[in-house]
């Protein structure tokens, strides 16, 4: 954070749209990026479902970084609005970051995404992740590959996980934003607001603990949070789950799995937010919830039909 006001003629502004396949990484460099967690992560795809914003102070320049959905061939009507979530980013910002996982290569999923990049004639900047999981010796190949594709205006070998090659990215980030005044408070970290944090770290931990077809059919939603006067909050969230073996699966032996996603849950909370959090867990059973319109706009997107 700047110790002194930078004067309104100074500022530079701009945002920056995350892009690319699920699981390249893109939620790990926007957390890494902004020196904490605005955005979950786990290590299935499609994490992510609707854009979040982060907001970086680099000098005299702010940065916003829009961390978009994975781009995935959609099936659900679930799946389309987080496709379009994805692209609506990159339209709407100055530029877009496409981050590759380098240990991946080029694959099919990765060409299409280039390709439709390519029809848009704007400013792009390459990020090959995950360079520390590959020989240095096939990089260059791979970036030489890449642009052969697509002419990149920039492009930056880093480790998001690792915290590698962050700080040029950040710096020449800083130098391409548009002069303006800033967009965000200095001290805001993230567009998110807290009942949609709940939701989503809640959604993180069941990510994490659950397996088989459970992570993707489950939706999470805050349905009340509660300011108790000793400055704790008390947030009561809801779990929609498509199947009856899907809620079995999520509540666990006696209880044992949705008591844990609860506690590690309400750990997190509680140090993010810097204050007590009181949180209950209800699961309900609501078959084809990735297909309703309102489901999909309480996520926070756009039903695309």
């Amino acid at each position: 954070m700047n110790e002194t006001p930078i004067a309104p003629e100074r500022q530079r502004c701009g945002f920056v749209a995350i892009l690319g396949a699920p699981n390249a990484g893109k939620s790990t460099l926007v957390n890494a990026m902004a020196g904490t967690k605005v955005t979950i992560v786990s290590p299935k795809p499609q994490t992510t479902r609707f854009r979040v914003r982060a907001v970086l102070i680099e000098g005299e320049a702010q940065i916003v970084l829009v961390d978009t959905p994975g781009i995935f061939a959609p099936r659900r009507r679930l799946d389309r609005a987080m496709v379009s979530a994805a692209w609506g980013g990159a339209k709407d910002a100055d530029f877009a970051l496409l981050v590759v996982d380098a240990k991946a290569g080029i694959t099919e999923g990765l060409r299409s995404i280039i390709e439709k990049l390519a029809e848009q004639k704007r400013t792009l900047w390459l990020a090959l992740n995950k360079v520390d999981l590959i020989p240095r010796e096939q990089l260059l190949p791979l970036a030489a590959e890449l642009h052969k594709l697509l002419p990149f205006n920039e492009t930056f070998m880093i480790s998001a996980e690792k915290e590698k090659g962050l700080d040029r990215l950040r710096e020449k980030l800083a130098e391409a934003m548009p002069p303006g005044p800033w967009m965000f408070p200095e001290d805001e970290l993230s567009d998110l607001p807290n009942r949609m944090l709940a939701a989503e770290v809640v959604r993180e931990q069941i990510l994490r603990q659950t397996h088989e077809e459970v992570p993707h059919h489950a939706s999470v939603e805050t349905e009340s949070w509660t300011e108790r006067p000793d400055g704790s909050a008390r947030v009561d969230c809801t779990i929609y789950i498509a199947r009856a073996s899907q809620k079995a699966i999520l509540i666990g032996d006696k209880g044992q799995k949705i008591k844990e996603i609860g506690r590690r849950a309400r750990e997190e909370l509680t140090a993010l937010l810097e204050r007590p959090i009181h949180l209950f867990l209800n699961v309900k059973e609501r078959p084809g919830w990735d297909e309703e319109r309102g489901r999909i706009r309480a996520l926070g997107l756009e039903d695309e039909g």
